[in-house]
């Protein structure tokens, strides 16, 4: 293995990991910010109230994305596993 080799792995690792990680940190940030708009506008400061709404956005999310989630991750393993005659010799 050639260290371009080694880079172009650790690239798409990298790229498979925001792709996966995306729908749920994006439904948590969205939750978050309406929350804190809320927050900030009844002037209710407690720092529990945003878990319980992240948590369901976050399941809802995982539901949602979850078969697409599954699909992209069973795509880059069986790619990976096909590579790895070509990466030995």
């Amino acid at each position: 293995m050639n260290p371009q080799t080694v880079m172009a792995l650790g690239q798409n690792a990298l790229e498979m990991t925001l792709l996966v990680s995306a729908p749920l940190l994006l439904a948590a940030l969205v939750v978050g910010l309406v929350v804190s708009v809320f927050q900030a506008a009844t002037q209710i400061n407690e720092m529990t109230l945003s878990f319980i709404p992240k948590l369901i956005a976050i399941f809802g999310a995982l539901l949602l994305a979850g078969p697409w989630i599954i699909g992209l991750m069973t795509d880059y393993m069986r790619r990976l596993f096909t590579s790895i005659p070509t990466l030995i010799g």
